[in-house]
């Protein structure tokens, strides 16, 4: 046991290896990107508005944010990811109707565009979010 405590002692204590190891401490330890990733964490209220069909705009789903998972929080299925920049896509289904969508979240708000089938007609438009 006390040869191999000297021979890793005589490795690490050799210059060229401290550096190495402190590169690979570095690369170890939690980025600033890596902190942002629950940045989006809570509840976010998404309201649609409609730029092409014959669809109601106005209509609002709240999702849940929880690291980079969307799920629902209430009023539908939803589900979709976010990435550490805030770019976001997400799938919403209450009941018939169905839509998908992307666009990014920042601080408090978000928004982006949408296209789905709502009460059998084809839609498609913008929305945006307010963490709540």
């Amino acid at each position: 046991m006390a040869y191999f405590s000297q021979s890793i002692f005589s490795v690490v204590a050799r210059p060229r290896y401290l550096a190495l190891l402190a590169v690979l401490a570095a690369a170890a330890l939690p980025s600033t990107a890596d902190a942002r990733v629950g940045s989006y964490d809570g509840v976010w209220n998404v309201t649609f508005a409609t730029t092409r069909g014959n669809c109601s705009s106005g209509y609002s789903v709240p999702f849940t944010v929880t690291g980079s998972r969307v799920s629902s929080a209430g009023g539908g299925r939803v589900s979709g990811r976010v990435n550490r920049g805030g770019a976001v896509a997400v799938q919403v289904s209450v009941g018939a109707s169905h839509a998908s969508g992307g666009g990014r979240l920042g601080g408090t708000v978000g928004a982006g565009s949408w296209r789905g089938v709502i009460s059998g007609d084809q839609c498609s438009g913008t929305w945006q979010a307010t963490r709540t």
